[in-house]
């Protein structure tokens, strides 16, 4: 696949990813969460990384919306995981510059 056979859309979904990916709390939260086999409430993301919640909040959000994590309610709290079909198909820097094929990061499957 050639850079022009990239449709705009994904572009755009690469550059989010890539976005969503830029910051070093992010990157921090994902390597928490990866190594949790259960979705784990804010509050304890927030311990672990020693800042306050409405920070801890904002990256979440960020990595939700650019589907790197699922969450779910579980009484009060809402609590995070990895989106582990995310995972697999999040393309590389080395896959995209030299094309090969790259899936789109959907909803995670329903168990």
């Amino acid at each position: 696949m050639s850079e022009t056979s990239l449709d705009r859309e994904t572009v755009e979904e690469y550059a989010r990813w890539f976005r969503a990916l830029a910051d070093p709390t992010r990157i921090r939260i994902m390597r928490f969460l990866s190594g949790r086999p259960e979705p784990v409430p804010v509050g304890e993301i927030v311990d672990h990384l020693r800042l306050n919640q409405s920070t801890v909040s904002h990256h979440l959000k960020i990595l939700h919306t650019a589907r790197f994590l699922t969450r779910r309610r579980a009484g009060a709290s809402i609590r995070y995981a990895v989106n582990p079909r995310c995972v697999s198909e999040f393309p590389s820097a080395a896959d995209i510059l030299v094309g090969a094929p790259v899936h789109s990061c959907g909803e995670p499957e329903s168990s």
